[in-house]
C-alpha cells in the first residue's frame, strides 16, 4: 500500500469499514511509514477531540476551509 492509498481509507479503517485484505494492508502499512502512522494518530485525536462531525454540523465556508487545507496538505 503506498500513502495515497492509506490517506484515501483512513475514514473506512477508523469507521471498520475496511474489507479484511485492505485492512490487513492498511495495518501492514503502518510500521513501513512514520507520517501515515501521524496522520493516523491526527485522526484519532481530531475525533477525540471534536466527537462525531458530520457536513451537515458545520457551515459551508468551514467545510470549503477544511476541504483546501487538506487538498493542500503534503506529507
Amino acid at each position: 500500500m503506498n500513502c495515497d492509498d492509506f490517506v484515501e481509507l483512513v475514514t473506512e479503517f477508523l469507521e471498520g469499514a475496511l474489507p479484511e485484505e485492505d485492512e490487513r494492508r492498511f495495518i501492514e502499512h503502518l510500521p513501513e511509514c512514520s507520517g501515515c502512522e501521524s496522520y493516523l494518530d491526527q485522526f484519532r485525536q481530531t475525533i477525540a477531540t471534536t466527537g462525531e462531525l458530520t457536513p451537515d454540523d458545520i457551515s459551508p465556508e468551514a467545510r470549503q476551509q477544511l476541504l483546501t487545507a487538506f487538498r493542500d496538505w503534503q506529507r
